[in-house]
């Protein structure tokens, strides 16, 4: 399954979720961000890849939906209410992403 995880820069928490989650259960990860600057930002054909899509607050969805509303037709979007509280690779955070998989996919 390919899943992509969406937050503000990608720069903590979706990139987390990409280096702790690639390849666990045979599952294809990748990140990115919503904010014109972010390190990767999120395109139509990363929408377009994934089974599943991750954001971790409603207003990345929201900025999903308003910019790539075709491509996000029939795809499963969850929203985690992960507020940007942690650190790249937090352990905290790696605990909560690793429950996240077991819990949806």
């Amino acid at each position: 399954m390919n899943l992509l995880f969406l937050c503000s820069q990608n720069k903590r928490r979706s990139l987390t979720a990409e280096k702790v989650l690639d390849g666990v259960n045979g599952h294809h990860v990748r990140s990115a961000g919503t904010e014109n600057n972010a390190r990767v930002k999120v395109t139509a054909g990363m929408i377009g890849w994934a089974d599943m899509i991750f954001c971790f607050e409603k207003k990345h969805l929201r900025r999903i939906q308003e910019r790539y509303a075709q491509e996000l037709y029939g795809k499963r979007v969850v929203t985690l209410n992960i507020p940007d509280d942690y650190e790249f690779m937090d352990e905290e955070l790696q605990e909560i992403l690793q429950g996240i998989l077991e819990e949806y996919v």
